[in-house]
């Protein structure tokens, strides 16, 4: 218990420094002997000089690491060491993890069964709906849908994951305390119910560049596999990917439009031997579990009563964008009757409008 607490000191002084936080608790034997020692001391331990030693205990001098953890308790957020049962076991098995994690939420053991799904933060229709489909089809298999919260594909595999009555774990560059996109406020408090947000930067740390390329190793390491759905060639999503192939966990891609530039990354992946995911059925059959979690066929799972309207309007939709004006010349039927048609398909989730009077399938029958 009292190693507990100075690892929580050492976290909340050095976040998102794994590696430097191993090798300096290994120099002095305990996280005790390490927080009391001096700067000579710690200007001899590696990767630490004078000045660096210096920093860190004036800095060290502000936190009490007992009182930190009071008031942590306080504002419901929780913390687990890497001794402590609930630790993500997944986690402890890659070369870097943190040695504290912050949580607001709660991780089960269950959750090791878990699988990323990450991509752009500007997604087209296409990938909104595959993502959705995937975290959706996944999580109502008692697979957790694991992301980082961001805009666009991340977003949509969390609400994916929710839909589908499963478990979602979210990993921040900043605080657990902190929204960031501020627009995720409802979906971050859906997660805590239903899941945890977790981060391994201290309550209040704000959104930095640096802080997201560092959290996508957990997003990784959290998960038995990662699968990229729409990324540019230098996107982060393929930061995660790399990590997963580092920590020797499966990365899977879904392609995409080959004139789109967001499935370069997929393809990429593919090309060089990532499984291509067209359904949940190929992530199943990646991770071994295709025949414990059978995936029902294609129209099988039970079809939405539609009206005769709503069907041929309906059959007019794919996952590229439709006009209002198209949808009323195809269809034959009145401005009125089409408009009132494209609400209940969108009530039931079956469409989904876009800005500029747009309209595309949701993707509930994508596969």
């Amino acid at each position: 218990m009292e190693d507990r607490i100075y690892w929580l000191g050492w976290q909340l002084l050095m976040p998102g420094a794994g590696k430097r936080l191993w090798s300096l608790v290994k120099h002095f034997g305990s996280p005790r002997a390490a927080w009391e020692a001096g700067s000579k001391e710690l200007a001899g331990a590696p990767g630490f000089d004078a000045e660096g030693a210096g920093d860190l205990v004036r800095r060290r001098e502000r936190i009490d690491p007992a009182g930190e953890a009071a008031r942590l308790n306080s504002r419901g957020i929780t913390f687990a060491c890497h001794t402590d049962p609930d630790y993500p076991e997944n986690l402890l098995q890659i070369y870097d993890p943190p040695p504290v994690l912050f949580l607001r939420g709660q991780i089960k053991p269950a959750d090791s069964l878990s699988i990323a799904i990450v991509g752009s933060r500007r997604p087209t229709p296409y990938g909104l709906a595959v993502a959705g489909k995937l975290a959706t089809d996944l999580a109502a298999l008692g697979i957790t849908i694991v992301s980082g919260l961001a805009r666009g594909i991340d977003t949509q595999a969390h609400r994916g994951a929710l839909a589908g009555n499963g478990r979602t774990l979210a990993v921040l560059g900043c605080g657990v305390d902190v929204v960031y996109p501020r627009e995720n406020a409802k979906l971050m408090e859906q997660i805590v119910e239903r899941g945890a947000v977790i981060s391994e930067f201290p309550p209040a740390s704000p959104p930095e560049a640096w802080h997201f390329p560092v959290r996508n190793r957990i997003i990784s390491g959290l998960t038995r596999g990662t699968v990229v759905v729409e990324a540019s060639e230098k996107s982060g999503a393929l930061i995660t990917a790399d990590f997963a192939l580092e920590q020797g966990r499966d990365v899977m891609a879904v392609p995409g439009n080959v004139a789109n530039p967001l499935s370069r990354g997929p393809h990429r992946l593919i090309k060089q031997g990532a499984r291509l995911v067209e359904g949940a059925g190929d992530i199943l059959d990646e991770m071994g579990l295709e025949k414990l979690f059978p995936v029902p066929e294609a129209g099988q799972e039970g079809k939405m009563k539609m009206s005769s309207e709503e069907q041929a309007l309906y059959s007019l939709l794919s996952l590229d964008p439709v006009s209002l004006d198209e949808l009323i010349s195809k269809s034959g039927f009145t401005p009125q009757r089409v408009m009132a048609a494209l609400m209940y398909l969108e009530i039931k989730g079956l469409t989904r409008q876009l800005p500029g009077k747009f309209y595309t399938r949701a993707g509930r029958d994508l596969f």
